[in-house]
């Protein structure tokens, strides 16, 4: 098919990218600590590690993984928010020869337990914060060896300041129990007396198990190949080349969670190839503590969504933050609202590049041209090496101007769901396209834009939320004889979920139903509103329908 968007890319955007100048992730990562060696890499609160220190510690980490029988192929799970820990595991793992299990550090401990049986994770990287859900689901998974991490070790605890954050961080670890348990630090330090041991990895085994609803139903891994990856690199990395400066390395805001995919690719990996600077921000949602450690470093890009752009221009000390070396700026994980973007641009002077992608595609597929005036109010253009159709409910490809799903086909498209073929198959074309189960339209120039999407799929902050989840944990609830949830909307998150019930105990109570999911589901899964309901609409055969209760006059908040 014609690449009609090809004529709108800018001047020195190839339509293809090389995919095959690094073997693997640890190739790469080579090349960049020799090239780059006295460069920053990872700052936090205060603190910078370069890509010397980062190799150092990292090959100690791999060893370390190493000497307790990991060999190629393990699966390694890493639990932690964006601290200067979070690369050199990551590294560390892939160096190994180890595949990195991303886990959200808020889950519960169902979910936690579902993604560590799911994927077989034989250790785990954990934050201390977080080590309590750990000890309630361990006994019920394949983890032998555990590694907790807490916020200083990496610090320094050399400033006054320091001492008192991590102080009062000490005081929010809730007590756990995990017997055999190893400090970051002391893994590091046992890995220091050992060489790592080169590992033989080819472009299609796996580096990631990246967790996510893919279209529907519970949570599956999208098996990321170092190909994969790569090839996404190299795509972001060719696109963004003209906001590139050699004398003046780029030094990226970061604070979007480095476990989510998005942030993975776009901060944490394409820094380290590009050989700039991520500035990671281990709780965004402290939007006045952001503000402050905005003011306090100079930055060149930065990566968000909508929300926190917006959360951010509504604080009263956004006007005190320095934006003159700021020469990028993109969004993606969900709509970018017009008005947020033009206050942006206006404060800023950056307009903000929309991008789309999903896990399945590692993630990136499109985004806007660094070149573009203003915001376009599209998700951009198809990256080099990657072609997009528009198809029909038959698989036709469809014309510029005609709605239909979007399919992407290229090389960072993944392998295929962890041992579920059955799933991998529902989601490919039968000439290797991943069917999205967006709805979108190209125009003439290429540019697409997102019309509708799956339809069940709630889309909180960024997040995937899928009703069959809630819907699970809220049927559990004893009292409820049915149940359904849509997304409705919300200023603040774009979505929040809403759970209908039809009441077997008639004594049930909103609270009762929302304590029960707390209980059960990450805070950001958890219905903000119940309503109660005598009956549910169904199809013939019985099946609820989700689509009716959205299409009700009035069904907004609530």
């Amino acid at each position: 098919m014609e690449k009609i968007w090809l004529k709108s890319y800018p001047p020195g955007v190839p339509a293809e990218v090389q995919i095959d100048r690094y073997h693997s992730i640890p190739q790469m990562l080579q090349a960049s600590f020799e090239k780059y060696r006295n460069r920053p890499a990872y700052r936090c609160m205060g603190k910078t590690i370069t890509f010397g220190d980062v190799e150092r510690m990292s090959a100690q980490f791999g060893a370390w993984l190493q000497s307790r029988g990991l060999g190629k192929g393990a699966r390694v799970a890493v639990m932690m928010p964006n601290i200067l820990q979070y690369p050199v595991a990551v590294f560390g793992i892939l160096r190994a020869g180890c595949i990195v299990v991303n886990v959200n550090p808020l889950y519960t401990p169902r979910e936690l337990e579902h993604q560590l049986q799911d994927s077989g994770a034989e250790a785990i990287v954990i934050l201390e914060n977080f080590a309590t859900t750990l000890q309630q689901v361990m006994g019920r998974t394949a983890v032998k060896h555990v590694v907790v991490a807490a916020l200083g070790d990496l610090l320094g605890l050399k400033g006054i300041v320091v001492n008192l954050v991590v102080r009062k961080v000490k005081k929010m670890v809730p007590p756990y129990a995990l017997p055999g348990a190893v400090r970051f630090n002391e893994a590091l330090a046992e890995g220091a007396r050992m060489p790592l041991q080169p590992v033989s990895i080819e472009p299609e085994d796996i580096a990631f198990l990246q967790y996510t609803g893919g279209t529907t139903g519970v949570s599956k891994g999208a098996m990321l190949t170092h190909r994969n990856i790569l090839a996404n690199l190299e795509q972001v990395q060719a696109w963004f080349a003209p906001s590139r400066d050699e004398n003046n390395p780029h030094v990226m805001v970061a604070p979007l969670p480095l476990y989510h995919i998005y942030a993975l690719t776009c901060n944490c990996l394409y820094m380290a190839l590009d050989g700039g600077c991520c500035l990671l921000i281990p709780n965004p949602r402290d939007i006045p503590g952001f503000i402050k450690e905005l003011q306090h470093n100079r930055f060149t890009a930065f990566t968000g969504l909508n929300t926190l752009y917006n959360a951010l221009l509504n604080h009263p000390d956004f006007g005190k933050i320095d934006f003159s070396h700021l020469r990028l700026a993109t969004a993606g994980g969900m709509a970018m609202q017009t008005s947020v973007a033009k206050r942006w641009q206006e404060a800023t002077g950056v307009p903000i590049l929309e991008g789309y992608g999903l896990t399945e595609t590692s993630p990136v597929a499109t985004t806007n041209p660094v070149d573009i005036k203003e915001h376009t109010g599209t998700i951009g253009l198809p990256l080099p090496s990657t072609v997009i159709t528009i198809r029909d409910d038959a698989g036709n490809v469809l014309p510029p101007g005609q709605v239909g799903e979007i399919c992407i086909a290229g090389p960072q498209v993944m392998k295929g769901y962890w041992n579920r073929p059955d799933e991998t198959a529902k989601v490919m074309t039968a000439d290797g396209a991943l069917r999205t189960g967006d709805i979108g339209v190209m125009d003439e120039r290429g540019f697409i834009k997102i019309v509708d999407r799956k339809k069940d799929m709630i889309l909180v902050s960024g997040f995937n939320v899928y009703p069959n989840e809630i819907e699970d944990v809220v049927a559990s609830c004893p009292g409820v004889l049915e149940c359904a949830v849509i997304g409705v909307p919300d200023e603040k998150s774009g979505e929040v979920p809403k759970v209908f019930v039809v009441k077997k105990d008639p004594a049930l109570t909103e609270q009762q139903v929302l304590e029960h999911c707390r209980k059960n589901l990450t805070a950001y899964k958890v219905p903000r509103y119940v309503e109660f309901r005598s009956e549910l609409p169904k199809t013939p055969v019985g099946k609820i329908l989700r689509r009716a209760l959205r299409e009700e006059p009035g069904q907004r908040a609530a």
